[in-house]
């Protein structure tokens, strides 16, 4: 028996030596592992507010020479990231009054006035929320050492947002221009010194453009088999020039088309996208169908700071296609005034207003509107549009009043209706709602009202859908199920009713 416990006592001594032994080790292992590892870059740099998932301003470098050693592209490039970043973050922090990632892009000397402007404005109750939109850097001297920068930013255009309990104090659009000293510390490019020499008040305001919006006569347009997803991976060409055939033949002359935002690739453009768009595009140029072109679709953030991520996603659409002979003009947004409640009103139409110009500095022949999704709301902006979009879902026995009022308050620019319709849907969820002679006798009287006041228009929509997106209404099969059936052709491909009324004779 006495045997037996020590044979216990040792068995028990063993494991618990094996236990202190393997814990020892384990310790050892993680500390020679984290001996072994270098900072980790993204900790330090703060990459959750780094500009490559949040900011791209324009950059454009002056390259003549400057003063100094010779300077490489990839040294160029690294300045260029490093200077863009501390831009950003500087606006991150006026916004939230936080001092996070100052200190990895400004030295000693030049974040003490930042952490005391940020102090001052905490206490005060007052932020910022600013973002600048290019800039035009020229290196002035390099050192021989390569550890310093002197550059000239000019022509730097900066938006600002002052807010002072929550509430906007001022709001301002500045060009400006810039000295500024960076060092090289650590394998980072800091500013030490940046000093603010000119600043203007900048309004992008370029001039309108004339469009003959009168013989507008179409459809807003979506594949029957590919709702809200006309650019995805059932892209198909062949059904696109047979729809535009219906189209055209149905003396129609224009179609409506959407490019959502994050379905395209955001900042940087899906080159497979952008191939989809000219084949659209062509087809609709051969069908001698002319297109508006919808941006931002499905695009609910308005953020400043997220101004540059949609300068380059328009720039790159725009360019692409502005010399195309099919496009009649851009539609900036859908039914932006939907988002005012949820956004602000001032932050959105802030946004709306600055795109309308930077546009048309890119295109200078095709048109801007925007499709409010109300007559309430289509003043709004409309000395910077070229011609006035609203929607009408509403009562269309006052449509004429509404229309002849709108026109009356804006006689200087065109007015087109740019969507309208009903649905046919008359099932289990709307057992006494609409049906295909109804919806034949909505599109009688409104094309007799809209021949009448001469109302350019574009209706909802050329089919009828077995599926629709939850993102488009929601889940509710009392919203979603009238939704499938605005169509004029239904799921079969036989034309209802209203097709004989989709059109002006």
């Amino acid at each position: 028996m006495v045997n037996k416990n020590k044979a216990i006592i040792r068995g028990v001594l063993m494991l618990t030596y094996v236990f202190i032994i393997s814990i020892i080790l384990f310790l050892v292992s993680s500390l020679l592992n984290y001996l072994n590892t270098g900072a980790d870059r993204s900790k330090m740099l703060h990459t959750e507010i780094k500009k490559e998932a949040q900011y791209v301003p324009k950059v454009t470098w002056k390259k003549d020479g400057n003063k100094g050693r010779f300077i490489d592209e990839q040294t160029l490039n690294e300045i260029e990231n490093d200077y863009v970043d501390a831009w950003y973050v500087k606006y991150v922090a006026y916004k939230t009054n936080l001092n996070d990632g100052i200190k990895d892009y400004y030295t000693d000397n030049a974040r003490k006035n930042l952490y005391n402007t940020i102090a001052f404005n905490k206490k005060e109750h007052i932020s910022l929320e600013g973002t600048t939109l290019n800039h035009n850097p020229d290196i002035l001297f390099f050192s021989e050492d390569g550890q310093l920068i002197v550059l000239e930013d000019k022509n730097v255009i900066e938006y600002k947002k002052v807010f002072k309990d929550d509430k906007i104090v001022l709001e301002t659009t500045e060009k400006s221009s810039y000295k500024v000293v960076l060092l090289l510390e650590d394998g980072f490019w800091r500013i030490r010194h940046i000093v603010k020499e000119s600043a203007i008040d900048f309004d992008n305001n370029l001039a309108n453009i004339k469009v003959d919006a009168s013989n507008i006569k179409g459809i807003n347009y979506y594949p029957q088999k590919t709702p809200w997803n006309m650019f995805g991976d059932n892209f198909d060409e062949k059904i696109i020039k047979k729809d535009f055939e219906i189209i055209k033949n149905a003396n129609l002359n224009t179609i409506r088309i959407f490019i959502q935002y994050e379905d395209f690739g955001k900042a940087n453009v899906k080159e497979e996208k952008l191939q989809k768009v000219q084949q659209v595009l062509d087809i609709a140029e051969k069908s001698n169908l002319k297109v508006i072109v919808t941006l931002f679709d499905f695009y609910g953030n308005y953020d400043v700071l997220d101004w540059t991520l949609n300068d380059r996603h328009v720039e790159k659409i725009v360019s692409k296609f502005k010399n195309h002979q099919a496009i009649l003009a851009w539609d900036l947004k859908n039914e932006p005034n939907l988002d005012f409640d949820s956004r602000g009103k001032e932050t959105v139409i802030a946004w709306l207003k600055h795109l309308i110009g930077f546009i048309k500095t890119i295109d200078t022949n095709n048109a801007i509107t925007i499709g409010w999704s109300n007559v309430e709301s289509a003043e709004i902006l409309n000395d910077k549009l070229d011609f006035v979009s609203f929607h009408y879902y509403e009562d269309i026995t006052k449509l004429q009043t509404t229309y002849l009022s709108l026109k009356e308050k804006i006689n200087n620019k065109p007015i087109f209706l740019g969507e309208f319709g009903v649905t046919s849907y008359d099932g289990f969820w709307k057992p006494f709602g609409s049906s295909e002679k109804k919806q034949a006798s909505y599109y009688k009287e409104i094309q007799e009202i809209l021949t009448k006041n001469k109302v350019p228009f574009l209706s909802w929509t050329l089919y009828d859908f077995d599926e629709v997106p939850n993102s488009v209404v929601g889940k509710l099969p009392w919203r979603v199920n009238p939704q499938k059936e605005f169509g004029f052709i239904n799921t079969k491909g036989k034309k209802k009713p209203s097709f004989e009324f989709i059109s002006t004779k």
